[in-house]
């Protein structure tokens, strides 16, 4: 009898330890609803648009050029040696192929489409991109591919406005602070309407991205001979601007009827990177790994510069002068999808979309929140991150 007790005693233990040892695998879009990826935006949300409004002179892009795609071996008109966060994101949605540039004759837009174009700016843009007032016109005559309660119920990104400040600072180099201040309230006003548009054409779940350091990108360090520091005027600009962005969706939330969002703070998420590359498994986080020029920032892909390659693009954080590679796109796509609160808040877009349509949000954006817990000055943290 005491043999057959222990015989179920240790059958018993060893079923426990095979229940808490064997992992759990979550796959792509489970437990997500069926929906839509709809992106605006510039050249870190271009899926391809920018080369469909192209001059014939400029038959083939650099964008459309190796080393652009050299990750996958698919230069296809997106900034980066691979896939953009959209693209992680709309795999993590289980879009297959994810979401197609809106300006592609006869593309499969059943799950969606990406509207930014590079060079895209919030005031203005060259005569060969469009504004996000341009491309929310775009979406509107393309909105009857899809049921009022398909878009009601899909996701809506939005990160633009680096062309704004850039193109201000150069413009104005000798801006005050007024007149600072008034450019930035010019430009997130105007951002404000363009979401007021998407949201009158039935979009209710918006995730806009913050601005990153501006400042800190390789080409302006670069353009301004700063060396291994950021150019702190356009960083200013940016945290000006991204100090607006809550304020202005909780009170869209407030007042429009089954509005819901998230904001991603890229600007803490960027500054970690650049300020702890080891951390997150990056080398060089102050360069481009494509380019020319001090900080490798400029020409590359272009057929008139003989621009440099990096050995291997996964060891930066940039690829090019402005725009990351595509191991630090999958850790910020990672990021917005599942992220603590201090990096994505009020929700993550898995949270965003599996949120009831329709219904009002219960949590709001919150300011002053801390990205990165403050570690005494005597305790330095020299370990790898997780991811």
């Amino acid at each position: 009898m005491a043999c057959k007790c222990d015989l179920v005693s240790v059958l018993g233990v060893l079923l426990v330890l095979i229940i808490f040892h064997t992992p759990i695998i979550v796959f792509a879009g489970e437990g997500v609803p069926n929906v839509a990826l709809f992106t605006f935006g510039d050249s870190n949300y271009d899926a391809g648009n920018k080369v469909f409004l192209m001059t014939a002179a400029l038959k083939y892009p650099p964008q459309t050029l190796w080393p652009y795609g050299k990750s996958r071996d698919d230069p296809n008109g997106k900034f980066s040696d691979g896939y953009i966060v959209p693209d992680f994101i709309a795999d993590f949605m289980a879009i297959p192929g994810g979401v197609p540039p809106a300006l592609k004759p006869d593309a499969n837009f059943s799950r969606g489409a990406s509207f930014a174009v590079a060079g895209g700016s919030i005031l203005g843009s060259a005569v060969e991109s469009m504004t996000l007032n341009q491309q929310v016109v775009r979406f509107r005559s393309m909105k009857s591919k899809w049921t009022d309660d398909y878009i009601e119920k899909s996701l809506f990104m939005i990160y633009i406005g680096t062309e704004d400040y850039l193109n201000f600072t150069k413009t104005n180099p000798t801006a005050d602070a007024s007149a600072q201040q008034a450019f930035v309230t010019s430009v997130t006003n105007q951002l404000k309407n363009d979401i007021g548009l998407l949201y009158g054409l039935r979009g209710s779940k918006f995730v806009v991205q913050m601005l990153p350091p501006l400042g800190c990108l390789p080409i302006v360090r670069q353009d301004y001979k700063t060396g291994n520091e950021c150019y702190e005027p356009l960083n200013e600009l940016a945290k000006q601007h991204n100090a607006k962005i809550g304020p202005m969706l909780n009170q869209f939330a407030q007042t429009s009827s089954g509005f819901q969002f998230t904001v991603f703070d890229f600007y803490s998420a960027v500054i970690r990177r650049i300020q702890r590359p080891f951390n997150y498994r990056f080398f060089v986080a102050n360069a481009s790994c494509c380019g020319v020029g001090t900080h490798n920032a400029y020409g590359c892909g272009m057929s008139n510069v003989h621009s440099k390659l990096c050995e291997y693009q996964r060891s930066y954080f940039f690829f090019d002068g402005r725009h990351n590679t595509e191991k630090a796109q999958e850790e910020l796509a990672h990021l917005l999808y599942g992220a603590d609160p201090n990096v994505v808040q009020p929700m993550t877009i898995r949270e965003l979309i599996t949120f009831p349509t329709g219904a009002n949000m219960r949590e709001y954006w919150e300011p002053n929140k801390l990205s990165i817990r403050p570690r005494p000055s005597n305790a330095p943290y020299v370990g790898f991150s997780a991811y």
